[in-house]
């Protein structure tokens, strides 16, 4: 019995091309839910290579148009990346079963002509050119997208504030009422928002850069100049704010306005869901090699999964002032710096909000 021409292969032995593709995906460590995407894939492609073998051969070396497979892939690459696959991943998708078919072709003695395989390395540029490019296109749509959706609510929510504050400073000059009544609260407030964001929006677009620069920071003194801007907003807020003494010799490496605007958006947290009266505390220690610097609020304590990392969101308190960034951006700029932050409740009380930077420990000073 002769061997299978090539596109008569494809047919005969589709299934075992597929479980080969699938074993090779597994042995490079692809997820299930990405072999369970190459098992929907592969069979379409492997139909429409075999179709242009079948038509190329029996027209005698015209070209057939690669219409279907390219309108096919694009398919399948938007499927990949619904999936999870990346673009290194699409094209390894296609590779395995190219490598599948070869492999194959000779283990069941079919091998190729070299018009065959000029044939299938073409139908494979096709399909991994419009896959990756289609791919591509929907990757950018979606961060188009999620880009807009933010700048939207971060204009949104700068206007509101700017408003709000205009409304006050018109109330205030026109003298019918006190700086230092509600009216200057409101305006205070708008201020402070506006701050915020402004400080959250600035930390957001230093991290998108690969210029952080980073120095040795001493964290008393670190935790000094952010206490000093801390302290007016205690003031506004009407809250006690207590800075508990630093061991002098801590240190930690980084970007001190990255860290300085991280501690300062858990520290704007903890004012606003403290009521007025209550207490925030400020403190810092090493453990082992470790700094951990912690900021205790009286917001009356927290359900576990209550708190989210995730921007645009806030499950703190019915006051949702602001975007819901801070949490999210502190949490970021802490692990570009090699560290963790978490939240821990103290039932009846508050909660504890905790920065885990690596430490640098500075030498003693001489004594004479």
């Amino acid at each position: 019995m002769s061997a299978p021409v090539l596109h008569e292969f494809l047919t005969l032995y589709r299934d075992a091309i597929i479980d080969d593709t699938a074993a090779r995906a597994l042995r490079r460590g692809s997820p299930l839910l990405s072999v369970e995407a190459l098992r929907n894939g592969v069979p379409l492609f492997l139909a429409q290579v075999s179709e242009t073998l079948r038509a190329e051969t029996e027209s005698g070396g015209d070209p057939f148009p690669t219409t279907a497979i390219a309108d096919g892939a694009t398919r399948h690459g938007a499927e990949l990346l619904i999936r999870g696959f990346t673009v290194c991943e699409v094209v390894h998708f296609y590779g395995d079963i190219c490598q599948s078919i070869t492999e194959l072709a000779l283990a069941h003695e079919a091998p190729m002509s070299v018009d065959e395989f000029r044939i299938l390395n073409r139908s494979l540029d096709t399909a991994i050119a419009t896959a990756v490019t289609e791919h591509a296109r929907l990757t950018a749509d979606k961060t188009s997208l999620r880009e807009t959706e933010r700048l939207g609510k971060l204009a949104h929510e700068l206007r509101n504030h700017i408003h709000t504050g205009l409304m006050a400073f018109a109330a205030l000059k026109g003298g019918t009422v006190a700086v230092n009544g509600s009216t200057g609260t409101v305006l205070g407030r708008s201020l402070t928002n506006l701050r915020a964001l402004v400080e959250t929006t600035i930390s957001e677009v230093r991290l998108g850069t690969t210029d952080q620069p980073r120095e040795r920071m001493n964290v008393q003194a670190f935790l000094a100049d952010v206490a000093l801007s801390a302290r007016l907003l205690a003031e506004h807020h009407e809250i006690q704010f207590l800075v508990e003494p630093v061991e002098p010799r801590l240190a930690i490496d980084g970007d001190p306005q990255l860290l300085g605007s991280a501690v300062m958006n858990l520290l704007q947290n903890a004012f606003k869901f403290t009521p007025a009266g209550g207490r925030v505390c400020l403190r810092s220690r090493g453990d082992a090699d470790r700094v951990i610097i912690e900021i205790e609020d009286q917001c009356g304590g927290i359900e576990v999964g209550e708190v989210t990392f995730s921007p645009f969101t806030e499950k703190r308190s019915t006051n949702r002032a602001g975007l819901g960034l801070g949490l999210s951006i502190a949490r970021q700029v802490v692990h570009a710096h090699d560290g963790e932050m978490d939240v821990r409740s103290v039932p009846g009380s508050g909660c504890v909000f905790s920065i885990d930077l690596p430490m640098v420990l500075e030498p003693a000073p001489l004594v004479a």
